[in-house]
């Protein structure tokens, strides 16, 4: 663990002199305390692409849930850092945030997946980064496949937009498919379903 913290220091270090720019940032503050983070940047800096040694060390380390989103959106912290993680290849129905009404079985996702991993040690598996400057992961507890497990409930859909090369769909497929032939979730509303790629485009932000 000690290990994977040092090489984290030592990579951002490198970038910090050489002015290249990462999806982990690191800081000191008014108080001399290191900071490690992808999620608040200091002065308004915008992210590109996370070197190959910083994934290598989140591939490796545990990490501690502290908060859920919704159905495929979380923060967890750990190795001094604090990520918000986009779980890969699915789609929760969309909870419409603050202003709008939220899609059918989008407070269900959020609490199931609640249930699941908040507050408890997860491992993940990164595929680079994605909208909103948020990791792409899969994410893993007690050995099983959390995304893939939101799928096979029927409180999320296999995402409808790129996914990454080193993704394997298979079992991603395989799990919806087993959700909509046992009607499961969000397949029990039949006709008046609606993919959350469809709500937000009906309800831009």
């Amino acid at each position: 663990m000690r290990l994977a913290i040092q090489l984290l220091i030592t990579v951002l270090m490198v970038l910090s002199v050489s002015h290249a720019r990462c999806d982990v940032y690191s800081w000191v503050d008014a108080n001399g305390v290191r900071h490690f983070s992808n999620v608040s940047l200091p002065y308004g800096e915008q992210a590109t692409q996370i070197p190959e040694a910083v994934s290598a060390a989140i591939d490796k380390s545990n990490f501690m849930v502290t908060k859920v989103f919704d159905g495929d959106t979380v923060q967890v912290q750990g190795q001094e850092l604090e990520f918000r993680i986009r779980m890969v290849a699915i789609d929760a129905p969309e909870t419409g945030g603050s202003k709008k009404k939220g899609q059918p079985y989008s407070q269900k996702a959020k609490k199931i997946l609640r249930q699941l991993i908040e507050g408890k040690q997860i491992r993940l598996k990164q595929y680079g980064t994605g909208g909103y400057n948020r990791i792409l992961a899969e994410i893993f507890s007690q050995g099983q496949n959390i995304n893939l497990m939101m799928i096979r409930q029927g409180l999320a859909e296999v995402y409808r937009g790129r996914l990454p090369k080193n993704l394997d769909p298979g079992p991603y497929k395989k799990a919806e498919a087993y959700a909509r032939h046992r009607r499961l979730g969000i397949w029990l509303l039949g006709k008046d379903y609606k993919s959350p790629k469809t709500w937000r485009k009906e309800n831009p932000r």
